[in-house]
């Protein structure tokens, strides 16, 4: 059913409030999935901080424009194409829909913009792949945490043995 043009305004004036909010835009074509599939994405991106939204490529193209983002060319766009938008980490969306792809092979990335830069397929998903700021920051702290755990452990050796030592002392002076 085709669109009239005051729909298709309206679908414009959201797609483009939406990527002007979005700190990244990922877009991934989901064709194949079931309804049941595509709504528990749906509420996982949400969880997540992110939305999926589906329209059609050329208002996907204006509404980039109309934002202030880099042109997408359509030729990277193939097939049915949904836009993710990361509203507050630019990683979740992405990343959700990763995981997802894990468990349903449908779902693909195709291109993406962050940070004023248009991303294609292979850059889209590496950067899916990257560790959240989050997991960055565990890692960081269990860098720092390990030195001063095993100096800590490497002080406490010498009053262990020697607990263990007078134990053994102990045990012997008790026998005899």
């Amino acid at each position: 059913m085709a669109l009239t043009r005051d729909e298709k305004t309206a679908q414009i004036a959201d797609l483009t409030e939406k990527m002007k909010r979005s700190s990244s835009v990922m877009f991934a074509q989901y064709f194949g999935l079931k309804v049941s599939n595509i709504a528990a994405l749906r509420r996982k991106l949400k969880a997540a901080k992110a939305e999926m939204q589906v329209a059609k490529k050329t208002l996907m193209a204006i509404a980039a424009k109309n934002a202030g983002l880099p042109a997408i060319e359509e030729k990277n766009l193939e097939g049915g194409v949904a836009c993710i938008f990361s509203f507050d980490d630019p990683l979740s969306g992405a990343q959700v829909a990763l995981a997802f792809s894990k468990e349903n092979p449908q779902v693909s990335f195709v291109a993406g913009i962050f940070d004023g830069k248009v991303f294609s397929k292979q850059e889209a998903l590496a950067f899916a792949k990257t560790p959240s700021r989050q997991q960055l920051l565990a890692t960081f702290m269990g860098m720092i945490r390990s030195p001063l755990v095993n100096f800590a452990s490497m002080c406490n050796s010498p009053l262990r043995n020697f607990a263990v030592g007078m134990s053994e002392l102990a045990k012997k002076k008790a026998t005899a």
